[in-house]
């Protein structure tokens, strides 16, 4: 019922703001991008090239948006903003005389009617994997809530190796034009069909260039402005984010689901022959499922596991760790600290020259959402304080 409610809520906060607002999405080409992780990099990788070659662009995702030059923060613990928000900032864009707007979207957006009345122009799918069951209550709705992003548009962008998941349910998408793109399967789009370099770490961040070049050949883009672009970009805040290299590496991600644990540290593991620290939670009154299968993704790569709070919001941290814990084996290193700086302290204390320390879950974020509250926080301010202390 509640659901209900808040779509229906949603459709016609988005039904007034598309009348008010005078439909503006139809003055632009829209680039939508959905999927589990790789959304915020994706998209501005896109809108970087979109820059690049010459076009006026804006831009919206879980970051902040970039609307007619300016930067506006979208909120706490937020992808795409309230209908209202999209739409408004839509018409800004068409305003200032864009022609570009690259759209970050979420499966609650698109349940929820967030981006009804957006046309389409391009849209990608990254991956789809487990995340937000609580919302939609199985793996399977939750990946048909994707692919309707896939059906609004005129061209969709997939990514073929991932594919394997979704085939059964593309033939919704037989009539009209895809592109693919991937490095193991045949695919349209490839390092060898489209060579490229990035100083993007891990194979996921591959998958994320590929994802904006095939997007960019879609929309005509000179392939060697769109190379030069990708080749230059020096990443996202928050994402794979190097905060100190000395006397031993320190990153902050934002990877909050299994299946970015398992990329964000399997890269981590690559890069060092000594120990990785990690240091995550995971979000209360969110998708507890996911618990036992991060503590095991954490598990399978690191040296040294400190669990922590991550927006424990009026869930119990200490059920949260223990939800967590249940997947990580009993002869595993693991610590527990309730508090986030606690456990940055303490991790910090234990790393070695050599070692890796990586801290995921807040990424980007600003806040700590405790009870009912937003707390002032950032992993990467944190983490400088604390460093600078110990010089």
């Amino acid at each position: 019922m509640l659901r209900s409610l808040k779509g229906l809520y949603h459709l016609v906060v988005a039904i007034v703001a598309n009348c008010w607002f005078g439909f503006p999405s139809r003055k632009l080409t829209v680039i939508g991008v959905t999927g589990t992780d790789g959304k915020t990099t994706t998209t501005t990788l896109i809108y970087e090239i979109l820059k690049s070659a010459g076009y006026k662009a804006s831009k919206i995702t879980s970051v902040h948006a970039t609307i007619a030059g300016r930067d506006y923060d979208t909120g706490f613990h937020v992808t795409t903003p309230s209908a209202w928000w999209v739409q408004k900032y839509l018409r800004e864009a068409v305003n200032h005389g864009d022609t570009h707007m690259v759209l970050e979207v979420t499966s609650h957006a698109l349940s929820q009617h967030r981006v009804f009345g957006v046309r389409f122009d391009v849209s990608v799918i990254t991956n789809v994997t487990h995340e937000h069951l609580d919302w939609h209550g199985t793996y399977e709705n939750y990946l048909k809530t994707k692919l309707t992003l896939l059906r609004q548009s005129k061209v969709a962008v997939i990514n073929r190796d991932e594919a394997g998941t979704y085939m059964a349910s593309m033939p919704m998408l037989k009539k009209k034009r895809y592109v693919t793109y991937g490095i193991r399967r045949d695919s349209m789009v490839n390092p060898k069909t489209f060579p490229f370099r990035t100083k993007l770490p891990g194979e996921f961040n591959r998958y994320n260039a590929l994802a904006a070049l095939a997007v960019a050949d879609v929309l005509g883009v000179n392939r060697k402005v769109a190379a030069a672009a990708l080749a230059q970009f020096p990443g996202v805040t928050g994402r794979m984010e190097v905060i100190s290299e000395k006397p031993f590496r320190v990153i902050v991600d934002f990877a909050h689901t299994p299946n970015a644990l398992v990329s964000a540290l399997s890269t981590v593991r690559a890069m060092t022959k000594k120990r990785v620290i990690h240091v995550f939670g995971s979000a209360g009154l969110r998708d507890a499922t996911k618990r036992p299968l991060m503590g095991k993704a954490s598990a399978t790569y690191s040296d040294v596991i400190v669990l922590t709070e991550e927006d424990y919001r009026t869930e119990n941290v200490e059920t949260i760790m223990d939800e967590i814990s249940s997947g990580i084996p009993a002869d595993k290193e693991v610590h527990r600290f309730p508090n986030r700086k606690d456990a940055l302290v303490f991790a910090l204390s234990q790393a070695r020259p050599g070692d890796i320390l990586i801290a995921t879950g807040k990424g980007h974020e600003k806040s700590l959402c405790r009870g009912t509250k937003e707390y002032p926080w950032s992993d990467q301010e944190e983490i400088r304080k604390l460093l600078k202390r110990r010089t």
